[in-house]
């Protein structure tokens, strides 16, 4: 048998404050918890379940939440233009701050932090949008 990744197990975010984040995950995000994680001193310390069907979990962290704050460690997929546009319209009726609707590389780009700063991108997948800045200054270039 070849070594081989078959894709993703899940994703895990460091937090500060597990209660907070879960309820900003659950609101904005739509997590649906279906586990909680009680170490040995039975206080929960960590939650997981799906966004959308993708595995996530938030695990009490504080150093890794503290210096993830302001990078990006995961971007989730959206369809095209309009759902970046349906993600920016609820990010406004929930009050979560954000900055404008990005084009990226090769699409459109939704960025927003969680209350610990870790930046959630979610980035549209639609090669129909007509948006390609492939090697252009400060976009990526290809290298094969």
């Amino acid at each position: 048998m070849t070594a081989k990744i078959e894709g993703f197990h899940h994703v895990k975010f460091p937090v500060r404050d597990l209660a907070r984040s879960r309820e900003w995950y659950e609101r904005v995000l739509g997590l649906d918890v279906t586990h909680e994680f009680p170490d040995d001193d039975g206080v929960v310390r960590g939650v997981a379940g799906s966004v959308d069907g993708v595995p996530v979990a938030l695990r009490v962290q504080e150093t890794a939440a503290a210096g993830l704050a302001g990078f990006d460690p995961v971007c989730f997929s959206i369809a095209d233009r309009a759902a970046a546009d349906a993600w920016i319209a609820r990010l406004d009726a929930l009050g979560v701050e954000h900055p404008p609707l990005f084009e990226a590389t090769t699409g459109w780009m939704v960025r927003f932090n969680d209350p610990d700063g870790t930046e959630i991108r979610l980035y549209s997948l639609s090669k129909d949008d007509g948006v390609d800045h492939t090697g252009e200054q400060g976009y990526a270039q290809r290298v094969r």
